[in-house]
């Protein structure tokens, strides 16, 4: 796996000296509706949306060795190589053009929030927490249809359990660093 990580050490770029780029994080459970919710900003104020899961799906379509892991750990419910994400996250940055980001389901741990801050250096401007029950979310994973390899219970509850430990520590450090808005989601209702 380090050989992995050390081949996109190599990978690096920047945006221009000077230029404002303008970054929201949305952190939400698995099935809280991240995707959802951002597609509606985008469409109202013009961010560019990245999905951090969206990106290691792309890569592990890709059909490469780093694909190759991903895939597995995502299987297996658990967390890809901070490195690797924020890398992918940067590439997808400077690739848009667009200088105003949101990044959906990043970062999950303090490992992802650390890793950003050493290589991308830019403080996102608010954290979006998407708020919803975890059998909303539950139901909503079941029933979304995406055909994705990790939507099944055992890979859920796995999810949820990783999401609860390693995520709340991320929003303790944004909410006091005053940068922590919530946004409370109810299906039924469509949203608040």
């Amino acid at each position: 796996m380090a050989e992995v990580v050390e081949v996109h050490k190599d990978w690096s770029g920047s945006f221009p000296s000077g230029k404002k780029i303008t970054v929201v994080f949305v952190i939400g459970g698995p099935g809280s509706g991240k995707g959802t919710q951002c597609a509606k900003i985008v469409s109202h104020f013009g961010f560019t949306h990245l999905s951090a899961g969206d990106l290691l799906r792309e890569e592990v379509k890709s059909d490469t060795e780093q694909g190759t892991m991903i895939k597995n750990l995502m299987h297996e419910g658990k967390l890809v190589p901070s490195e690797i994400i924020v890398r992918l996250l940067l590439k997808a940055m400077l690739a848009s053009g667009n200088d105003k980001f949101l990044i959906d389901g990043f970062p999950r741990n303090e490992e992802n929030r650390e890793a950003y801050e050493k290589i991308i250096k830019i403080e996102p401007e608010f954290v979006l927490l998407i708020d919803c029950s975890r059998e909303e979310m539950e139901r909503r994973i079941l029933h979304r249809n995406q055909g994705r390899d990790d939507d099944n219970m055992e890979t859920i509850r796995r999810r949820f359990e990783v999401f609860q430990q390693s995520t709340l520590p991320v929003i303790q450090h944004y909410e006091k660093m005053g940068k922590l808005r919530r946004l409370w989601v109810d299906f039924q209702l469509r949203c608040f």
